[in-house]
């Protein structure tokens, strides 16, 4: 009798030193337990379809079909013969497979009427959706081809057949006997979940789970297997964010309540405008939190436009009045330099102490980046470490050594997901006792986003933009159908020019030279020509359509004084146009501008396009968004586009998005270099779930905050939610 497999068993033990090597290779697994956790992707019923006519060109595929007809014909332009299969799945959809050379036994193995799995990338010729020289296994009898192996049959019997996450050297059918031969001796690992949840909740044992999932024996078994194996990893991620957030509550902050007759007091007493009800709601609980013995965590979401500077920096000024320092970290210099610009023209003499003309109590607004020359460099750092400087505003530069504060009590982070983890830490460790954490984001963020990402922070919103926001109409641009629209659209821009206002230009690459992080990939997987560049784009508007416009150019790549000359010149209304990458996404504030044109606007994701389209109709006239692109009508990039198009609610659009991303990006996948441990969890399909699953999670860790009484549990989500993805959840 075979040694029993545990979750730490080497899978050469069990599988053989080939399979496992192209196990770990392709698909990145190596033990028992990592096979056991790769789970289906869907499951097939014979004589169900797959529906075949919802393939994408290009796309790596395993499909369930039926033999149709096959046929020989010699090949031109070489010798031998060329064998085509063509397979249906029942619902009209065919599929031709090719077979190179001269197998006479496969035409005999792929007799019309047998059912089988088909895996390969597909392609099109003529019209027709095929796949070349495809893995396949076919079902209900052995045969004598190479590809039918008769062990793999058994895997099959059932009625229903999984379909696993494959690679091309590694099919699903080989990847279903290897599970099948793991778990014949499989010991499950105790089951973390305590009894008292299980019962409450109607969770079948892991045991159980783990082997329906990948054998089911009905329907409902599977979908019982399913739920619970969600719950496990819901439960996970709700037990680290409550623990975190447990924790912190025991952590000491230095208060910082609001002062009358402060500088707060006086900086509301000169705004030229009043705060509309959500700024105030949310100023107060900001309030009450910087006044509290403990530090607060809070996410501050709302749309571009919304406000969210302006809460921010009367928090900053109420940390200023109890005689602490505020730091606001900003993704680029750009961004921070206008921070900077606008802080200082909103203060007005609050913001100048020290200087002719400055208000009794005025502090100091001091930019710290990368940029700055040696001397303004020394000057600024005395500023800010004797505490003359109560605001400080910068880039990542602000987590160089050398940068010291007098008091930090409040950080501020804008746009929280361009920093890393360890950013935002560095900045954090530079006060004696944790300061006051504030984090922006103007990507709405959907209800179970916020819940399972956001946590352990509290979350406010600000969903109503201030007087004075005009409307932004958006519109395809279907440059290869209709080239006219295209010309179009350059007139609607120099009209726009004409009537004395601004536009952008946005670009999705740089062009030539290394690429950086803002730009993507020069080619695709399916071959689709590179993205419109910057650096071609520009030359080719001011001699063509654009000719006689000022153009001025902006990206990534540029040295950061002259991003900066060149972000001046267009908010002084300098330059016409300004042809950029997405460096102009986040803050940049320009009134005038009040058209945008995308070009390749399918290569941008649909948050991103909302905040790029929320740069323009930020003053007295209605902006417009053109969102260029050759995607065809039909297809899913232009169906994103359309609904981009169609609505300004960023709520709504980041629903579509959270649809259109991998689930398991929210642990910080990508972040940390890992594979994603969110395997079956769905944030859009089970947000009831994963609200009892928190409920769950509250109530336990009020009742054992480290899990001394569950070991168990402590070790599995301790196996699901690494030290580094906790980290990424803390600080999302």
């Amino acid at each position: 009798m075979s040694e029993p497999a545990t979750v730490d068993t080497p899978l050469k033990k069990l599988v053989g030193d080939k399979t496992a090597k192209a196990l770990a290779s392709h698909l990145d697994l190596h033990t028992a337990g990592d096979l056991v956790y790769h789970f289906p992707r869907r499951y097939d019923e014979r004589g169900e379809h797959t529906d075949i006519r919802s393939l994408d060109v290009g796309e790596q595929v395993t499909v369930l079909a039926q033999v149709q007809r096959t046929a020989v014909r010699p090949m031109r332009q070489r010798r031998g013969n060329l064998l085509e299969v063509t397979v249906g799945d029942g619902s009209g959809g065919v599929l031709t497979l090719t077979f190179f050379g001269n197998q006479a036994w496969r035409e005999r193995e792929l007799r019309p009427g047998r059912w089988g799995l088909f895996a390969g990338k597909v392609t099109e010729f003529r019209g027709k959706r095929q796949l070349n020289g495809p893995e396949y296994v076919l079902l209900g009898e052995g045969g004598d081809g190479e590809a039918a192996v008769s062990d793999d049959i058994e895997e099959f019997a059932g009625a229903l057949i999984p379909v696993y996450p494959a690679a091309a050297a590694v099919p699903t059918w080989v990847i279903a006997r290897c599970v099948r031969v793991v778990l014949d001796t499989f010991t499950p690992p105790d089951d973390p979940l305590p009894s008292a949840v299980r019962a409450s909740r109607k969770l079948v044992g892991l045991g159980a789970a783990l082997t329906e999932i990948h054998r089911p024996s009905r329907k409902e078994a599977l979908h019982q297997a399913r739920r619970r194996l969600k719950w496990d990893e819901a439960f996970a991620v709700q037990v680290t964010l409550v623990q975190r957030k447990h924790r912190a509550a025991d952590w000491p902050a230095r208060p910082r309540p609001a002062r009358p007759g402060g500088l707060l007091e006086a900086f509301d007493a000169r705004l030229p405008y009043e705060l509309t009800a959500g700024q105030l709601e949310v100023g107060v609980e900001i309030a009450a939190d910087l006044a509290a013995p403990h530090p607060m965590h809070r996410l501050l979401q709302g749309e571009v436009g919304s406000g969210k500077t302006v809460v921010a920096l009367r928090a900053m000024l109420q940390v200023v009045d109890a005689g602490g320092q505020a730091a606001l970290l900003a993704p680029t210099e750009v961004l921070a330099s206008q921070h900077h610009r606008g802080m200082l023209d909103l203060l007005g003499p609050l913001g100048r102490a020290g200087e002719l003309g400055s208000a009794e109590h005025a502090t100091r607004v001091e930019l710290v980046t990368g940029s700055l020359g040696a001397a303004a460099r020394r000057r600024a750092l005395g500023e800010v470490a004797s505490g003359a400087a109560g605001i400080v505003l910068g880039t990542h530069a602000l987590l160089y050594e050398g940068v010291d504060f007098a008091d930090l009590g409040l950080v501020v982070v804008d746009e929280q997901h361009r920093f890393g983890v360890e950013q935002r830490d560095a900045l954090r460790a530079k006060a004696d006792q944790p300061p006051h954490v504030l984090v922006m984001t103007a990507t709405p963020i959907p209800r179970t986003v916020a819940m399972t990402v956001y946590g352990d922070l509290e979350v406010s919103t600000l969903s109503q933009l201030p007087r004075g926001r005009s409307p932004i109409a958006s519109h395809v641009v279907p440059a290869a159908e209709k080239p006219a629209y295209l010309d179009r659209a350059w007139r609607r821009l120099r009209e726009e020019v004409t009537a004395g206002h601004q536009a952008y230009v946005v670009c999705p690459r740089i062009g030539d030279g290394p690429t950086s992080d803002e730009e993507p990939p020069p080619e695709d997987d399916n071959g689709r020509r590179p993205p419109l560049a910057v650096t071609e784009v520009a030359p080719l508007l001011a001699e063509g359509p654009l000719h006689g416009l000022r153009i001025g150019v902006l990206h990534g790549r540029l040295p950061a004084d002259e991003k900066d000359a060149v972000m001046r010149s267009f908010a002084a209304g300098d330059l016409d146009v300004l042809v950029a990458t997405t460096v102009i996404e986040v803050g940049v504030d320009v009134p005038n501008a009040t058209v945008m044109i995308v070009l390749d606007a399918d290569r941008f994701g649909v948050s991103q396009l909302h905040q790029l389209r929320g740069r323009v109709g930020r003053g007295a006239a209605a902006g417009l968004c053109l969102l260029v692109s050759e995607a065809a009508e039909g297809s899913s990039a232009r169906e994103r586009l359309d609904a981009v198009a169609s609505t300004g609610d960023g709520f709504k659009l980041a629903e579509l998005d959270l649809e259109q991303r991998r689930e398991g990006d929210v642990l910080g996948a990508t972040q940390s270099g890992h594979r994603s441990h969110l395997r079956l969890l769905s944030l859009r399909r089970d947000a009831d779930l994963i609200r009892d699953a928190r409920a769950e999670a509250i109530t336990l860790i009020e009742d054992d905050p480290e899990l001394a009484r569950s070991p168990a549990l402590a070790a599995s989500v301790a196996a699901l939610v690494d030290e580094d993805r906790a980290e990424y959840l803390e600080k999302g």
